[in-house]
């Protein structure tokens, strides 16, 4: 296993079986390729379930009666408006308005609530919000999340599961028992498709990951995350947005509260709205294969954009790419690419290529 690796997932030994070298994404040992082929993973999620050990996520709870004033504090969303069982995709942004990180924050009830971020600042940020006021935050790597994705999701964890998963509505979560032992079960996850995560402790996640298996759930490698999320048009913290980015311009607008109080990076935000300097897109690529990533897009001989998130659909037959392009750039505008030696073409299309209604997700 890498030497930098400081954290570690109980799962790892499922990883290893399967073929995985534990690549470290977060500082966590993760399955980026297995021993299987990664179109079968990736079909198994768009017709059937498959499920990703999302446990390098960084998990933490915030409790205490000034719980909901911190997280109104670190985040773009009005908080008072998640309610007990309910979650939130959001932003944290930085002080000048830029995405520090994204991240879930959901609402357990009894003022408790747990926040799941990526790579990004969010726990020394969170801390920083949290100076003066009531409340206590702990971090976990003992909670798991098993992210189960897929048309068959909801029917094979519903036969083995306490509560009906068919009453949670998308991004609800309530306290159940899979398999008999005691997890929270949330209705969200990274694929385009009907899918749920499961947080569980690191004591009943092996047993949870092999009776999954049992029940025809196929493990699913980060190469086949990738595939699944740039065609749903999802993105990853570090590629597709970064600090030098706002929401504006990256499409996540709609988690940025405009009327809720202060919040960090507020003045901002605010005042950038409408300055875009660019557009998160989708690009099919006029190529056999995935690119590289990092290839320059240019437009009548002027550099408008660079490919950040490379992919190659078998499924949809097509080279695709979440980019960051000038505003210029407008859906249907063809641009040129040099990828591997090779000079193409890559046209901007609409986003999310598959499924583009979100009718899957939110069914």
């Amino acid at each position: 296993m890498n030497e930098k690796l400081s954290r570690t997932s109980a799962l790892a030994a499922r990883h290893t079986a399967l073929g995985s070298s534990l690549e470290d994404w977060n500082g966590m040992g993760t399955a980026w390729t297995y021993n299987t082929d990664p179109n079968d993973e990736h079909d198994a999620v768009r017709e059937a379930a498959g499920m990703f050990d999302m446990s390098p996520l960084k998990k933490m709870f915030v409790r205490g009666p000034d719980a909901a004033a911190t997280l109104d504090h670190l985040t773009t969303r009005d908080i008072s408006k998640i309610t007990p069982g309910k979650a939130a995709y959001l932003c944290v942004l930085t002080d000048t308005g830029g995405i520090a990180d994204d991240a879930i924050v959901s609402n357990n009830g009894g003022d408790e609530w747990m926040i799941v971020h990526g790579s990004g600042d969010t726990m020394a940020l969170l801390e920083a919000s949290a100076e003066g006021r009531d409340v206590q935050i702990e971090f976990t790597d003992d909670l798991h999340d098993l992210s189960v994705q897929g048309p068959k999701a909801l029917e094979i964890l519903d036969a083995h599961c306490d509560i009906s998963l068919s009453n949670l509505a998308y991004f609800e979560h309530a306290p159940a028992a899979l398999f008999g032992y005691p997890c929270r079960i949330s209705r969200t996850g990274y694929s385009g498709e009907r899918g749920y995560e499961i947080f569980a402790n690191a004591s009943v996640i092996e047993d949870i990951w092999d009776k999954l298996v049992a029940a025809g759930v196929v493990p699913c490698s980060f190469t086949a995350l990738d595939k699944v999320r740039i065609e749903a048009g999802l993105l990853f913290y570090g590629y597709d947005m970064t600090e030098d980015n706002t929401p504006w311009e990256v499409g996540l607008g709609f988690t940025v509260s405009t009327t809720k109080g202060d919040f960090r990076g507020k003045e901002a935000v605010l005042a950038a709205r409408g300055k875009e300097a660019i557009s998160n897109v989708c690009l099919d690529i006029a190529h056999s294969d995935m690119v590289a990533g990092g290839e320059a897009l240019t437009l009548d001989g002027q550099e408008v954009g660079l490919i950040n998130s490379p992919c190659y659909s078998h499924r949809l037959g097509k080279s695709l790419a979440l980019a960051h392009v000038k505003p210029s750039a407008e859906t249907g505008v063809s641009l040129r690419v040099v990828c591997d030696g090779i000079v193409t073409t890559a046209k901007v299309v609409a986003m999310p290529i598959y499924d583009p209604t979100k009718a899957r997700t939110h069914a």
